[in-house]
């Protein structure tokens, strides 16, 4: 299914992209630590949503909120990556407080992960990384495919995803991929219902001119509420906290935008990159409270509603410039961009009735409104083996807060980021590299300050690192090795305490951390059917600065250890051709359950399986049938 447009992939294994510099550039030679999720992964995986498609990824830990498919929210080398750490085909994509635009896996043809701070070409973003999606794009041959979809806890999907030339000389591509699903899930009362449509069209009037426009709608009803009641600090209960009756979180979204490319010559490229989105979030909700002190296994419940729209805007040109200087060759990027985003909130609880929060009218509890303009500078030179990148942006960030006592604040932030980077090809496909970077990230929402309780705009994040690694191409294999080592400091970051101001809003507050680990990732496809993914990371997550008693600790919820290993083979002849077996393996070491560092959360141990069989492979008659059977955490950890 994938294009090989803007990443170029065969197998498990990428060849190339466009995110680590903005221009095609060898995945390996980029100094900076890169991990792809290719289209027959995602295909062989099956993974459910964005979390489980990065479960195999080295430094990317979806698995700390547990099962919680109202939201991606995934974390990368241990710094909360889902508000704007989330990329699309090169563009920023922000998330409101509650508002996230959700990626359906089936609709994109691989993602990558750029490792530690990318402000330097991206802007706004966190220093953990960032994720960029890429959407399925027209491709120039015809593809046609349905799927039928059977799944635990009533799981019914259907999905299509057609393409190819829509006119007679190819000057016309077309794309249409759209998916229909109705499931349950392990939780009462919770729904994981999809309609999903992305339509996409490309233009090419000539060799040089390139136009491809990108779409989506869909609607997504899961449950609101994905948490179980705890009786005291630190203890857990099998007391679910959603009400059947109350707990649709219904979000409506979409995206409309272009890709344009004219080359004039082999020394200048122009592209323009635009892209409009917004999303919709009616959240139903509930919990429970004990209704008596003195006796606390009595429990009352409260039920809540609240709801949110978010709308983005983001426009990237940049002019792309190649040329020598002495013995020096030039890859040069020049750009500016524009992005702008909206939120509005208003929420409701109750403590007498679902049908009393039906008809409660709901209260302003917030809004924000951002403005961004950037322009950057990226210069690959090589000179022999010898490469060197050299990154620098500069961002001016307005910003209009009003909290919900109608309070209003304006604020203006503005940052250099920058990155050098230097990598060298020895004649065994060695490629050792070094890097550092910064990011800058302006945060949306208000923050709690600590000791004082008092709410403010938050400070803008910032982060740098040093990172140092190699990279290894296997000569004559379809094989790729890696291995980094980061110290990221991160100054200004937003978290969650737990607690709720009088609105109802969950309190943020801000601190300083240290993130040092080792990376280790393996990606292999080989021609007798056999296809590998390994990682391995050890990281330790240090508390900087904090609530009193947590300076000096590891902050919770962070492993030191998550390891992963899948493998497929498919049978290639004999009476078994057709047939693939895969299997995989997830270790998630045991982290801090609390910043105090109080009591632990055990480690655990997941394992998928998949098996598969290709019709076409002794009939061909049947050529492009297959059946596939695959099993997420097959022990029910």
């Amino acid at each position: 299914a994938e294009s090989d447009d803007i990443l170029v992939q065969d197998g498990y294994v990428a060849k190339q992209d466009r995110i680590g510099t903005k221009v095609d550039t060898p995945i390996a030679e980029i100094p900076q630590a890169i991990s792809v999720v290719t289209q027959d992964q995602i295909e062989d995986q099956k993974p459910r949503t964005l979390n489980e498609t990065l479960a195999y990824t080295a430094s990317a830990n979806p698995n700390i909120f547990g099962f919680d498919s109202r939201y991606d929210a995934f974390y990368l080398r241990g710094f909360p990556a889902y508000y704007n750490g989330l990329f699309r085909d090169g563009l920023r994509q922000y998330n409101g407080p509650s508002a996230w635009f959700k990626t359906e896996p089936y609709g994109i043809e691989g993602l990558t992960v750029l490792k530690g701070p990318a402000s330097s070409l991206y802007g706004i973003s966190g220093p953990g990384g960032i994720v960029n999606l890429v959407t399925k794009r027209p491709k120039d041959e015809r593809f046609r495919e349905v799927e039928f979809l059977f799944g635990g806890n009533s799981r019914y999907q259907t999905a299509f995803d057609f393409s190819g030339p829509a006119n007679e000389d190819g000057s016309v591509l077309y794309r249409l991929t759209g998916l229909g699903r109705l499931s349950e899930t392990a939780l009462p009362g919770y729904p994981d219902d999809k309609l999903y449509l992305a339509p996409a069209i490309t233009w090419k009037p000539d060799e040089g001119t390139r136009l491809t426009v990108l779409g989506e709608v869909s609607r997504a009803v899961t449950g609101g509420t994905a948490f179980f009641y705890n009786p005291s600090y630190g203890q857990v209960s099998n007391i679910y906290e959603g009400d059947p009756g109350w707990n649709d979180f219904t979000g409506v979204q979409g995206r409309i935008g272009y890709e344009f490319e004219h080359h004039f010559n082999d020394a200048l490229t122009l592209r323009q990159n635009l892209r409009f989105n917004a999303v919709d979030a009616d959240l139903e909700y509930s919990g429970h409270y004990p209704a008596d002190p003195a006796n606390p296994d009595i429990l009352a419940r409260y039920w809540g509603h609240y709801k949110e729209d978010m709308r983005n805007f983001v426009v990237d040109n940049m002019a792309q410039f190649t040329f020598d200087t002495g013995p020096v060759s030039h890859v040069a990027v020049a750009g500016l961009d524009y992005g702008w985003s909206d939120y509005e909130a208003s929420n409701g609880v109750s403590y007498t009735s679902v049908e009393d929060i039906a008809a409660m009218p709901l209260s302003f509890s917030g809004s924000q409104t951002m403005h961004n303009v950037g322009i950057y500078l990226h210069d690959q030179m090589q000179w022999n083996a010898l490469t060197l990148f050299a990154s620098g942006r500069y961002d001016w960030v307005d910003s209009h807060s009003t909290d919900y006592l109608l309070t209003e604040s304006d604020q203006r932030d503005e940052a250099f980021s920058g990155r050098l980077g230097v990598s060298y090809r020895t004649d065994w496909g060695i490629i050792p590299y070094a890097n550092y970077s910064t990011s800058f990230s302006p945060n949306l929402g208000f923050v709690y300050d600590y000791g004082t309780d008092q709410r403010r705009v938050a400070r803008p994040t910032e982060g740098r690192q040093i990172e140092v690694g190699v990279k290894y191409e296997v000569p004559d294999r379809d094989m790729t090795l890696g291995l980094a080592y980061f110290d990221i400091d991160q100054t200004d970051g937003v978290v969650y305490d737990g607690t709720f101001d009088a609105a109802g809003n969950q309190i943020q507050r801000q601190l300083d951390l240290n993130a040092r680990g080792l990376e280790l990732e393996a990606a292999a496809s080989f021609d007798n059917g056999l296809g590998l993914i390994a990682s391995y990371t050890y990281m330790r997550m240090k508390i900087e600065r904090g609530v009193e008693g947590t300076e000096g600790n590891e902050l919770s919820a962070t492993p030191n250890h998550i390891l992963s290993l899948w493998g497929r083979y498919t049978f290639q002849g004999g009476a078994l051709a057709g047939l693939g077996l895969g299997a995989g393996v997830r270790y998630v070491g045991e982290s801090y359950g609390d910043d105090l560092n109080s009591f632990k959360n055990d480690d655990r141990v997941f394992v998928d399986a998949s098996l598969s069989y290709d019709f076409g492979a002794s009939n061909p008659r049947l050529e492009g049938l297959m059946l596939q059977v695959n099993a997420k955490n097959l022990f029910d950890e």
